[in-house]
């Protein structure tokens, strides 16, 4: 019984051991650089070298170690670099009922970055009717371009609006928060102006009306076609002799 025990065992291991080098053949690849350690002044070129054998379809990635810190500068041939934090243009009031345009954006990310937005601290879905806390709200998220739409703004849009940029490489950045006041149209204010306007244009009918009324814009008519001005020829006269004879009256 030991002795066949033992073999069993023995069999195990041997099958442990045969798992794992067929596991290591199917993955075998090297990857190699010429320069393990590269040294270079600072703000000056450095060509970084790597070769590889073993792998069907690699994916090839350059990263940076510093520290506790591991950043991906360079994948699929194309340098990458974190975002910065974003700059956002948000209306500091919106009339409710009318359409509200917020942006977000940041240059620096490589990909270009995808954009999140925030209000009050809360992550706004693509659809708001998929959200108790967004239901009432009606906009268009685009993540692409970091554009946040009201279309129309309601009552329920008011609050701290922030947006947050990543692009897959570093970490994810997030602007400052804004506040928007969703605001109602102010009829009050409109209909002031309106009477202002017809109370002004009353008061000009009225000076017109009266000054007719009175004669005012008569006399003044009369009195500038009553003057006129009468020109006499003169008589010929015999060379040699002058006589001033024109005349004008006014």
């Amino acid at each position: 019984m030991g002795t066949k025990a033992q073999a069993e065992k023995k069999l195990l291991r041997l099958f442990v051991l045969e798992i794992l080098l067929c596991s290591l053949a199917l993955g075998s690849g090297t990857v190699h650089t010429s320069e393990p350690e590269v040294r270079i002044p600072e703000n000056n070129a450095v060509k970084l070298s790597c070769t590889y054998s073993g792998f069907s379809s690699p994916r090839v990635e350059w990263k940076f170690d510093h520290g506790d810190t591991t950043r991906l500068v360079c994948y699929n041939s194309k340098i990458t670099v974190p975002p910065s934090k974003p700059t956002v243009s948000i209306p500091s009031s919106a009339t409710i009922g009318n359409r509200a345009v917020l942006t977000c954006s940041e240059p620096d990310g490589s990909p270009p970055s995808t954009y999140t937005w925030y209000r009050d601290g809360i992550e706004m879905p693509a659809n708001p009717k998929t959200s108790r806390a967004f239901s009432n709200s009606s906009y268009n998220l685009n993540p692409t371009t970091g554009e946040l739409v009201f279309d129309p703004v309601s009552a329920s849009d008011t609050g701290e609006y922030s947006c947050q940029a990543e692009n897959g490489y570093g970490t994810a950045v997030k602007s400052n928060a804004v506040r928007m006041e969703a605001v109602e149209l102010n009829v009050g204010a409109i209909v002031a102006a309106v009477l202002v306007t017809l109370i002004l244009l009353g008061i000009l009918i009225f000076g017109i009306w009266f000054a007719y009324s009175r004669g005012y814009l008569d006399r003044a008519k009369k009195g500038t076609s009553s003057k006129k001005v009468i020109y006499s020829q003169p008589s010929a006269r015999s060379e040699g002799e002058f006589k001033q004879t024109s005349s004008f009256l006014v």
